[in-house]
């Protein structure tokens, strides 16, 4: 989570000028009646006692511990955080905006009432309750980070309004360990909550092939009215804390898949974030960029090559060699659509199977 990640993402945006095609926007951050949306109040105080005190921070709020260490100003920054991603919702449902991206947020692993995962305050699940609290009646969340988007199918486990959708890597071998098939909401949420977990090793074809054999059919049936989705870069193959193997030509795949599906169910109404992403330097500022042209309305191609001023840059904050150019060599990205058929012996495919069957009966899509 090396904030270098978000400035070399910035200062991208900025050398291939995709800036000159949106607004930037300094939100406030999330007082405690937004923050209280989603997390408790003892909760909320825990943060803020760990924030002014980072040696008496408690563990039994997921505070003080090595996924979750307590700093100076952690409060401040994780409302911060949350603000922008809360004002970028209200701004696409007032109109102001049609889409919007908050590449700092997508800290989908915080719970209301700890912190897990990197994730202190929920970014995702706060600007998800802010649009129910401002009317929306229907959201989906669509969350394509490497692991599974724990916390915000748990804010909104009961809730019919949010369809949660998560494609992720097994969680047999990743944390957080849940997102299974299974994994279904309760009481009038059954079937709010859909899990697609993905075989470790899982590549472009089969990744895509996935998401496109879920979640178009899936918002087709529910309709939202505004589409947020989490773009962890963290499924790509130089990933150092997960085992997919996507390149960034599939993530960007996916993230035109996720402008087109607001597009066409949603009235163009998009709130992206970012997400995880641990290859800092080669993965996580070339994806994001993608992610915010794409929102722009000016995608980059591919074979774009990268400004060497961006790359001294890079090298002047990390001593690391950037890449040069805004792929992975891997472009046009090939997959096979669900409907020309399955194979009942792949082990991607048996995934695919297990969530079909586990939450399209739940919404009336299989007999």
């Amino acid at each position: 989570m090396d904030p270098v990640r978000l400035v070399l993402t910035r200062k991208l945006v900025g050398a291939l000028g995709v800036d000159r095609e949106l607004e930037t926007v300094a939100a406030k951050p999330a007082g405690d009646s937004t923050l209280r949306l989603v997390h408790r109040d003892d909760y909320i105080e825990a943060v803020k006692a760990a924030s002014a005190d980072p040696a008496a921070a408690d563990t039994s709020y997921g505070l003080g511990t090595p996924d979750d260490p307590a700093f100076a100003g952690m409060h401040e920054v994780s409302a911060l955080i949350a603000g922008q991603s809360v004002a970028a919702a209200e701004a696409v449902w007032r109109g102001e905006a049609l889409h919007a991206v908050n590449f700092t947020g997508g800290l989908h692993h915080a719970m209301p009432g700890s912190a897990s995962g990197f994730c202190v305050y929920n970014d995702a699940a706060l600007a998800i309750a802010r649009l129910l609290e401002l009317g929306v009646e229907r959201v989906a969340y669509v969350d394509v980070d490497v692991h599974h988007g724990d916390g915000v199918q748990a804010a909104f486990w009961e809730d019919p309004r949010v369809l949660t959708i998560s494609v992720h890597e097994h969680p047999r071998t990743l944390f957080p360990q849940s997102g299974w098939p299974q994994e279904t909401g309760a009481g009038a949420g059954e079937g709010a909550a859909v899990n697609l977990p993905l075989p470790a090793g899982t590549g472009d074809a089969g990744w895509v092939r996935a998401f496109h054999a879920v979640v178009p059919e899936l918002l087709a049936d529910f309709l939202p009215q505004v589409l947020v989705s989490q773009h962890g870069a963290d499924t790509h193959f130089e990933d150092p804390l997960a085992h997919l193997a996507v390149s960034l030509d599939a993530q960007r795949v996916v993230q035109l898949a996720c402008h087109e599906l607001a597009h066409e169910y949603a009235d163009g109404k998009w709130v992206a974030l970012g997400g995880g992403g641990y290859a800092v330097v080669d993965v996580v500022p070339r994806s994001w960029t993608h992610l915010v042209a794409i929102a722009a309305g000016r995608p980059v191609a591919p074979e774009t090559v990268i400004p060497e001023g961006w790359r001294q840059e890079v090298y002047a904050r990390t001593r690391e060699l950037a890449p040069q150019r805004m792929t992975d060599g891997r472009w046009p990205v090939s997959w096979a659509p669900w409907e020309g058929g399955y194979d009942p012996a792949d082990r991607l495919d048996q995934s695919v199977l297990a969530t079909r069957r586990s939450a399209f009966p739940l919404r009336g899509l299989l007999p």
